[in-house]
């Protein structure tokens, strides 16, 4: 039965990846932490290791097919992603798990706050 729920996570992130362009952060973080006990640290790191094969790969390849996407932009910051994921990486390590907790939360907060409020 877990693995049913699993597949149906993915395939909700999926979704909403596919919809909105988010997932790992919105979707599968929160439902690892709060509905399968990982911690932070666990849920984060696994959700990474989701994001290795091409989970967006089919996804992009829909907006690519419409127009929707900047190969030249997508490939410099994916090079700047490859180095600060390290970086991030490894500087959250060190950070106890409840603070990771209200700085991963907080971060949510100030985006949806930003989102609606600004036009």
């Amino acid at each position: 039965m877990t693995q049913a729920l699993y597949i149906l996570l993915g395939l909700t992130a999926g979704v909403f990846g596919g919809m909105f362009g988010v997932g790992g952060g919105v979707i599968l973080i929160p439902a690892m932490v709060y509905f399968f006990g990982l911690t932070q640290h666990q849920a984060q790191g696994t959700t990474l290791a989701i994001m290795v094969p091409p989970i967006g790969l089919l996804a992009a390849w829909r907006y690519y097919q419409s127009g929707n996407v900047k190969l030249g932009m997508a490939a410099l910051i994916c090079a700047g992603f490859l180095v600060g994921g390290y970086l991030g990486a490894g500087l959250v390590q060190k950070i106890p798990e409840l603070l990771m907790k209200r700085m991963f939360g907080s971060l949510l907060m100030l985006i949806a706050l930003k989102m609606i409020f600004t036009k």
